[in-house]
């Protein structure tokens, strides 16, 4: 590791500085350990290719993904063993993606090495990018 690599924080997820745009997300992805490195780059390639206008900032450590004015509808995290995807609105998409949140309308999908559905994973993107955005 050299001097400028950014830091990893538990689970491997990189600590990369708060702001808006597709370069702190690039730098976050750019951070992320061995193969969620692989993941990262694919998650964000199908988010832009689902909804071409969509705005990036990295919060918390963490890209988000929204649109201008409408608030942030998907966002992904990396963990020791898989990479979380954090749906704002999931209880309103169609399949319901699997993992419960605490809070009453957010559901998880946790990628794990070679186990990304991309048509799945395109289709609840697409989904989630109409419903309202969080106000983070």
């Amino acid at each position: 590791m050299t001097k400028a690599d950014p830091v990893l924080l538990s689970g491997g997820n990189p600590q990369i500085a708060k702001g808006h745009g597709d370069a702190p997300v690039q730098a976050y992805i750019d951070a992320m350990p061995g193969w969620k490195q692989d993941i990262g780059r694919r998650l964000d390639a199908l988010i832009v290719a689902a909804v071409p206008e969509v705005q990036k900032a990295v919060k918390w450590n963490t890209p988000f993904y929204g649109l201008d004015g409408e608030g942030w509808f998907v966002a992904f995290h990396c963990f020791t063993h898989y990479v979380k995807v954090t749906f704002f609105q999931g209880v309103s998409l169609t399949p319901v993606p699997p993992g419960k949140s605490k809070q009453a309308n957010v559901r998880y999908l946790d990628v794990r090495e070679g186990a990304l559905d991309e048509a799945q994973f395109t289709d609840w993107v697409k989904q989630a990018s109409r419903l309202p955005g969080e106000k983070l």
